[in-house]
């Protein structure tokens, strides 16, 4: 242990900086995932894909990867702007030494910040403004830390895409509904009303465009 200690003593200061430096991109890497979720517009888009196939009753088609692969991209099309202006005014200085890391930290917040504020309900926002025990309500976006912002932006997020799930599965349950009566008015109980529309449902959907207009649906939706 004394050894340990004497070596950080004795050591560069560089040496003790590009440390730190390595230490906080590993921490940044190990949480990338998670600010990928919960911070840009993947939540919406991830549910609203998984809605879609379960509406259709096709089980694992598409395929799980195919959905989260789909829902990243469009996560990278969407949040493009934000990702330019955090490289811009947060990580190119931040890698050529001219701010510091709490400066870097600040100007990179800053625009998730305004991204997220665009799309989280006032309601859920002052829900965590009360519990977060602030005495005095943020005057501006920026004064409203993210421990507070992210989790009322998801629960926003959460509830727009099950209200978009909602009208995605209307029509496919109409069907349901459709095929069902038809089957019961001819006396055919035993056969699985989910077989015979199951065909009706992909073949609606594929007729209409459907993975068209619920991509341009999600488009619009920011």
């Amino acid at each position: 242990m004394n050894d340990f200690v004497h070596y950080f003593s004795d050591s560069d200061p560089s040496n003790v900086s590009s440390s730190v430096k390595l230490l906080l991109t590993l921490t940044v890497l190990s949480l990338a995932p998670s600010i990928l979720i919960l911070m840009t517009c993947f939540t919406r888009i991830v549910i609203i894909l998984s809605f879609v196939r379960t509406a259709l009753a096709t089980q694992q088609m598409p395929p799980n990867q195919v959905i989260v692969g789909l829902a990243l991209f469009l996560t990278f099309f969407i949040m493009a702007p934000t990702f330019q202006d955090v490289n811009k005014h947060a990580l190119q200085p931040l890698f050529d030494e001219k701010i510091t890391l709490d400066e870097a930290y600040s100007k990179a917040s800053k625009p998730f910040k305004e991204f997220m504020s665009k799309h989280t309900r006032q309601k859920d926002l002052d829900l965590f403004l009360k519990y977060s025990g602030a005495k005095e309500r943020p005057k501006t976006i920026e004064d409203i830390p993210l421990t507070t912002m992210v989790p009322a932006y998801t629960i926003s997020e959460l509830k727009t895409a099950f209200q978009m799930g909602f009208m995605i599965f209307i029509p496919f349950l109409v069907i349901d509904m459709i095929v069902a009566s038809i089957l019961m008015s001819m006396g055919m109980m035993m056969l699985p009303p989910v077989m015979i529309s199951l065909p009706f449902k992909i073949l609606l959907f594929v007729l209409v465009d459907g993975w068209y207009l619920v991509v341009k649906s999600l488009l619009e939706s920011f």
